[in-house]
């Protein structure tokens, strides 16, 4: 995949995130919402960076079994049940994503859910990719 990250200036400069990402190669690949759960499918993790690495990892094993990398990401979509929390821990979690998946940022939102399909779970990710 070719991927060019458009931040325009007159937009708010993006942290952690691009405004834009153009994206062209010869398969599309979608991501399903991953929570943190684990291989017998309970939910591990007692803090929002605990299950937010858990899920992050989930993803990114979905991306790779499909032939992907992290780079390949063209958009993530974050569920947080608590985006006060999320906020608190910004910091935390841009680590977090920057050991796992880099810095070549997707297109993202943080959106804010009443609860998730795992009643225990406090986020999920989705996310489309494109392939070359």
């Amino acid at each position: 995949m070719t991927a060019e990250r458009v931040n325009p200036s007159d937009l708010s400069p993006p942290a952690g995130f691009s405004h834009a990402v153009v994206a062209t190669g010869s398969r599309v690949v979608f991501l399903a919402g991953q929570t943190a759960l684990d291989g017998d499918g309970k939910v591990v993790g007692d803090t929002l960076p605990e299950q937010f690495t858990r899920a992050l990892t989930n993803l990114l094993t979905a991306l790779r079994a499909a032939g992907g990398a992290p780079a390949d990401l063209a958009r993530v979509t974050v569920y947080a049940t608590d985006v006060a929390a999320y906020r608190e821990h910004a910091r935390e979690l841009g680590r977090i994503w920057r050991s796992l998946a880099g810095r070549d940022y997707p297109a993202m939102a943080v959106v804010e859910v009443v609860r998730l399909w795992d009643e225990e779970a406090m986020v999920e990710l989705d996310g489309c990719a494109v392939l070359p």
